[in-house]
């Protein structure tokens, strides 16, 4: 039996996945949280095999949630669930520790597939994702400049080039807009940017925004 427990904001989308998941006789919902509180809690509580977890969530991101379940329950296989295409947090996912990667817009037995393939100890890569990874690959030593980005930074340049002002990325990512000012110009340094427009342009090359 696949023990799951699911962590996703939205309440439409864990009881999705709960009748997914549900239909099969081989896995069980223990448990399931909105935000990360729930899911620590949980974790002290009950042990699960599968962690579904959402890569957009509220105050901490799924990135900085996968790599405190990785500290804490090194054993639990993580797969990541996201509505973005895998060439934006995929790669980061699987360096993070993630198991797989998974677009919500895949059919059910999709993500049947992957629960049993991560359960099994094996990564889950769709042929979107390993054509991400081998792009990757295929890049030179320095890469992109958003890739020199931490997850923070980047999730930040993504907010930025969606239009957001600094008091509106802090609110969403709970945090100070000092600290997001702080972000913004760590982002500008690294990328050798000077202004929210080169930022929101580049963005906008490289398929950063919806």
């Amino acid at each position: 039996m696949i023990r799951v427990f699911i962590t996703d904001d939205h309440a439409i989308v864990r009881k999705g996945l709960r009748q997914i998941v549900g239909d099969h006789p081989d896995m069980q919902i223990v448990g399931e949280g909105e935000h990360y509180a729930d899911l620590s809690r949980s974790m002290r509580q009950i042990d699960f095999d599968v962690l579904l977890l959402d890569i957009s969530m509220p105050g901490k991101n799924g990135i900085e949630i996968l790599k405190l379940v990785k500290q804490h329950k090194p054993n639990v296989h993580v797969l990541m669930l996201s509505m973005y295409p895998e060439d934006q947090y995929a790669v980061r996912a699987l360096k993070a520790g993630a198991s797989g990667y998974l677009n919500k817009n895949s059919a059910p037995e999709k993500l049947v597939e992957a629960i049993q393939t991560v359960a099994r100890g094996k990564k889950y890569i769709t042929p979107e994702l390993a054509e991400s990874l081998a792009m990757h690959v295929a890049e030179d030593t320095t890469g992109l400049p958003h890739e020199k980005l931490s997850d923070r930074e980047f999730q930040t340049l993504r907010l930025i080039a969606a239009g957001k002002k600094l008091s509106e990325i802090a609110e969403e990512i709970a945090l100070s807009p000092k600290t997001v000012s702080v972000y913004r110009a760590r982002i500008m340094e690294k990328m050798n940017m000077s202004n929210n427009s080169e930022l929101i342009h580049y963005a906008m090359k490289h398929g950063l925004v919806e």
